[in-house]
């Protein structure tokens, strides 16, 4: 069974948040939708919910999924992004990230993705269209 890997599509006023990576030089910045693995005992939103907590200081609510699954490291691990929105007004923080941008539809493709979120940002552009 492949680790789980999950990643929050945060969307707010039609636009939806994207983060540049500082760590390991051969993905630093590079861009993705934060997040991170699922640990034992949580399920995806449960972790999406704590990563999101850790990496950007923002309480989510969790929608949708977005896209396919990714696979990672060469199969060993698999990618799930979801919809999230913002709660109570929390604004994200840079604490891991190098920068982050609100992306609108037509931005999408305005930042360099990491590889595996590159379909994610393609199935994402309906639903930012609308």
């Amino acid at each position: 069974m492949p680790a789980v890997v999950v990643g929050a599509a945060i969307i707010a006023s039609g636009r939806v948040l994207a983060c540049a990576r500082t760590d390991q030089p051969e993905v630093s910045g590079r861009w993705e939708f934060p997040g991170g693995k699922v640990e034992p005992g949580e399920d995806d939103a449960t972790a999406l919910a704590r990563e999101c907590l850790e990496e950007l200081g923002v309480r989510i609510d969790v929608g949708d999924r977005v896209g396919p699954d990714v696979p990672l490291s060469g199969g060993r691990a698999v990618l799930r992004v979801y919809t999230a929105r913002l709660r109570d007004g929390d604004e994200p923080r840079l604490t891991e990230h190098e920068e982050m941008r609100w992306l609108a539809a037509d931005e999408l493709f305005d930042v360099d993705w990491l590889p595996a979120d590159v379909p994610i940002a393609r199935a994402l552009r309906p639903i930012l269209e609308t």
